[in-house]
């Protein structure tokens, strides 16, 4: 996650101090579960369950910079992958990554009339979380001087109310925060804190670490059921290293893969001849790219 610099705003940086230990009560004071076992008998209908895998920001637009100065676009790219292939070997065989380019919006608005014009079951944008400026420290590495904060750590999953399923969009983030969860893995509960200002988030289960947020086109323009996971915080000194390790690379690609068995279980596979196709589109998927809803704000979008 990416954020603007915003005037006036360096006071937070104390405040989070002294919030910060009632901040993470909740989310990090139970200990770890086992991975819930699976049904033996799946009603998952895999082969004909598609997963859109989108790979969030672009090259030329990348997102945050980890605390040694990786770009979040990197961390991004390298995970989505490897949850794609996680899925396909799963026998998810339609799954799709979407890679876009171009500039901030420019990609924004790409990515959702790509998503938009497959019969997708499920879009899931993958991306890693920095902070505001005014949390930001500084430190030495490599000789040069970067930013870092290493009060905060976990992933987070948001969903939009305006997502045209929302229902679907809160269904498969529960079961995505729950896999993580049993996998040892914790949700930051930072984005409830007033000294998040305008980026407090409402935090509709307090289980899963599920999010609203409105304002992300990703999530709310999509016309399938769209989840964004903020997978670990790349800003987090221990945390950036933690996200580069295949080991829990593979633990968030396995919890991502039993969510969407779950999902897959509980929905029906999308009709293709329900979609609306146009001849000579120039989208991947060959079908018509449908209109994306354009944000409230598109200086604070994806």
């Amino acid at each position: 996650m990416t954020y603007p610099p915003r005037a006036g705003t360096v006071p937070l940086a104390v405040v989070a101090t002294l919030l910060w230990h009632g901040a993470f009560h909740a989310a990090w004071g139970e200990p770890a579960a086992s991975p819930p076992k699976k049904s033996i008998a799946s009603t998952c209908n895999r082969a004909a369950f598609r997963v859109i895998v989108d790979v969030g920001h672009t090259a030329e637009a990348p997102g945050a910079r980890s605390a040694r100065g990786v770009t979040e676009y990197e961390f991004n790219l390298r995970l989505a992958k490897l949850v794609e292939q996680s899925l396909i070997d799963a026998g998810f065989g339609k799954t799709v990554l979407l890679v876009t380019e171009g500039p901030a919006m420019k990609g924004l608005v790409h990515r959702v009339t790509q998503a938009n014009s497959a019969p997708a079951d499920l879009f899931l944008s993958i991306h890693h979380d920095s902070v505001p400026d005014a949390f930001l420290e500084k430190w030495e590495y490599e000789g040069q001087e970067r930013g870092f904060s290493d009060r905060f750590k976990g992933h987070s999953i948001f969903v939009s109310n305006d997502n045209d399923d929302r229902k679907g969009s809160l269904l498969f983030a529960k079961l995505l925060g729950k896999q993580l969860k049993a996998r040892g893995l914790q949700y930051t509960p930072h984005y409830t804190e007033k000294f998040m200002g305008h980026r407090q988030r409402v935090l509709v289960d307090a289980d899963a670490g599920v999010y609203r947020y409105d304002q992300l086109i990703v999530l709310r323009a999509t016309h399938m059921p769209a989840v964004l996971l903020e997978a670990g915080s790349i800003i987090n000194r221990d945390e950036e290293l933690l996200m580069g390790s295949p080991e829990h690379q593979s633990l968030i690609s396995a919890a991502v893969t039993d969510a969407v068995e779950g999902f897959c279980a509980a929905r029906r596979p999308r009709n293709p001849e329900q979609v609306a196709r146009k001849p000579g589109a120039a989208a991947k998927q060959t079908l018509q790219p449908a209109a994306a809803k354009q944000p409230a704000n598109p200086a604070k979008q994806r």
